[in-house]
């Protein structure tokens, strides 16, 4: 299949073995990692009660999609994810928001992410990391789709 770039948000807002939320985004070792935003706290979207440490990651590597979510959900269970209900608290949360073949999708996964566009905790620090990094579905570059938020935002 090749080499491929994936860009993966990361997120947390619950204490793991690592210590707090942040403290556990700055130590996660992905694999393969070519760049790395900045850690942003954001509020929780959804029944959460806890602020949200949110960051995205560019990574290079020859799995393939399928083959890379299971391996981003044995990190996450690693880290004391279990399965909880919807938008709920959560130890980490790892999300493939893109990669470099385009589209893809099956009964498990859909790539790009469905929600990424709606979530400034997604795009601001994927702007960070890659600003024209352009949407396969849009056909806009992250920085286009943040601005196009943040008017929309500011509109209501």
């Amino acid at each position: 299949m090749g080499r491929h770039s994936y860009l993966i948000a990361l997120g947390s807002n619950r204490r793991g073995m690592r210590g707090s939320p942040h403290a556990l985004l700055a130590s996660l070792e992905l694999n393969d990692i070519v760049s790395r935003s900045a850690i942003h706290t954001t509020v929780p979207l959804g029944p959460g009660t806890r602020s949200y440490a949110n960051a995205v990651v560019q990574i290079e590597t020859d799995r393939s999609p399928p083959a890379l979510l299971a391996h981003l959900k044995s990190i996450e269970q690693a880290h004391g994810r279990r399965s909880s209900r919807r938008w709920g608290d959560r130890s980490l949360d790892l999300d493939i928001i893109g990669w470099s073949g385009g589209l893809w999708a099956s009964p498990e996964l859909s790539i790009p992410h469905p929600a990424f566009r709606q979530r400034r905790f997604v795009l601001a620090p994927l702007v960070e990391i890659a600003p024209d990094w352009r949407d396969p579905v849009t056909h806009l570059t992250a920085r286009q789709l943040l601005a196009r938020l943040d008017r929309k935002r500011a509109r209501a």
